[in-house]
């Protein structure tokens, strides 16, 4: 590993590289080797739940005042937690391999922005590429780089690393390729010093990665097969998330926040309803003026990745979250279950119930947030408790399991579906002729039932934002962007 000499070494660096893990770190001469590999047998829950592990392994590096950066997609939400924990601006580092030509999977270089660029000189010529292929196909990737990091950024200037400590970040690491690159590129564009932080990965790839000052590890198993085997939920980031964190981490520097984010409310909660206990998540600004509960649908749950970036958008504008189950495991396995909409309103209702009784919510504008079965059982729950109900957003919902009740439904409802989703967007259209006169119908071009399509996702979230925010904050639409 590369030294960190006195001329370039920040105060908050150690004088001597290191490999920092597994029970406290171990020297450049390697990890150590007779480390109970049982030790490691716990999993980070998710990419938030590692990012909060790693932060407390970089504290040390505050006083430095670095910058993060991710590595799109899966390291941008691990970064994200560093970047708060250590109120640390957070960017990305997008790399591009440039391929051999006529065998464009042998990476013979790779590219950064600002014109950085690493060559392999020794590929180039075994393989004889001429400098006129090597523009060529610099010259490509440079476009697929420039559009990636505009649809990032969007519009924002790249963070300065110049005299810097950047810390590369990664959901993981196991051949370190990519991380390798960004932390050269890192260096190319300026920063002092480059620690590489990643949760997890093999002792072998760590100690002999060369590209870093330091690397910092929660974990280090000594049989490493994937990085996903370390995560309860290794769901995919998408790029629409990647954009919700890098906007959310921009404005928390330009207010000047504290490094951690610590809401009024941000907690799991079990909510006694009926003969069952429900597990949700309920997240709260301060002050909480409104609560958006999620009922989700079919194959779905509070961890979905999908709920949580739209719970995400919400709690930007202001907005509270309530992030539940409405059945328990052993309830989900009966396939009936998730078709009972009347089951499901039953639940809501109690959990509707228990915001009522909680000092920090009972004076909190409710709505419900409704995906595929779990929107008939919003509009269900709305309708027998007229009034109660403040809005409701349904995303892919299937209004139309609840049909004999939607004309009793009193509070404006807001029907999103995507276009390419033929037979639900015809349920929906059905629906909105029975519902009042406050509803509206939004199709999102391109979008399936799941709204898996780049940008679609983002698209309906926006969307949802702007209803519950005029309907439940009494915000103008412009002022919940």
């Amino acid at each position: 590993m590369r030294g960190v000499t006195p001329s370039n070494r920040p105060d908050a660096l150690r004088p001597v590289t290191r490999i920092d893990g597994a029970g406290g770190g171990a020297t450049v001469s390697g990890v150590d080797r007779n480390l109970d590999p049982d030790r490691w047998a716990g999993r980070f829950a998710d990419r938030g739940d590692a990012g909060w592990r790693l932060a407390e392994r970089l504290e040390r590096f505050r006083p430095a005042r670095p910058v993060v950066l991710g590595l799109p997609r899966g390291g941008v939400p691990v970064a994200y937690q560093v970047a708060a924990a250590l109120d640390a601006p957070l960017d990305v580092i997008v790399v591009r391999k440039l391929g051999v030509p006529f065998q464009p999977e042998v990476a013979m270089g790779a590219i950064g922005e600002d014109g950085a660029r690493v060559l392999d000189r020794d590929i180039v010529a075994r393989a004889g590429v001429t400098p006129e292929e090597v523009a060529e196909v610099e010259r490509s990737e440079r476009l697929e780089l420039a559009a990636r990091l505009r649809r990032y950024r969007r519009g924002r200037d790249r963070v300065d690393l110049t005299g810097r400590v950047a810390i590369v970040v990664d959901d993981g690491l196991a051949t370190g390729s990519t991380a390798r690159v960004a932390c050269r590129i890192a260096r190319q564009l300026g920063a002092a010093s480059v620690v590489l932080a990643v949760p997890v990965g093999p002792a072998e790839t760590l100690s002999e990665f060369d590209e870093a000052d330091e690397v910092v590890a929660v974990s280090i198993p000594q049989r490493f097969v994937a990085v996903g085997q370390h995560y309860v939920d290794f769901s995919p980031t998408g790029d629409d998330e990647v954009v919700v964190l890098l906007d959310r981490a921009d404005r928390r520097v330009r207010r000047g926040a504290r490094a951690v984010e610590q809401p009024d409310c941000d907690v799991d909660v079990h909510i006694p309803v009926g003969d069952v206990v429900l597990v949700g998540h309920l997240h709260l600004p301060e002050p909480a003026r409104a609560v958006v509960v999620f009922a989700h649908g079919s194959g779905s749950s509070r961890h979905s990745p999908r709920n949580r970036f739209v719970a995400e958008v919400l709690y930007d504008a202001g907005l509270g979250t309530l992030l539940l189950d409405l059945l328990s495991p052993g309830e989900e396995r009966l396939r009936a279950n998730v078709f009972d909409v009347g089951l499901l309103a039953d639940r809501l209702t109690g959990v509707t119930e228990w915001l009522r009784a909680r000092p920090d919510t009972r004076a909190c504008r409710l709505g419900y947030f409704g995906a595929s079965t779990g929107a008939a059982a919003a509009l269900a729950a709305a309708a027998d408790h007229p009034g109660s109900i403040d809005a409701v957003v349904s995303r892919g919902g299937r209004p139309d399991l609840a049909l004999d009740r939607l004309a009793t439904v009193t509070a404006p409802t807001l029907l999103i579906v995507g276009g390419e989703d033929v037979a639900v967007l015809e349920a929906n259209r059905r629906a909105l002729e029975v519902l009042g006169s406050a509803s509206r119908l939004v199709v999102v071009a391109g979008a399936g039932h799941l709204f898996e399509e780049p940008g679609t996702l983002a698209e309906a979230a926006c969307c949802a934002r702007d209803w519950f925010s005029h309907h439940l904050l009494g915000d103008d639409i412009r002022n919940a962007s």
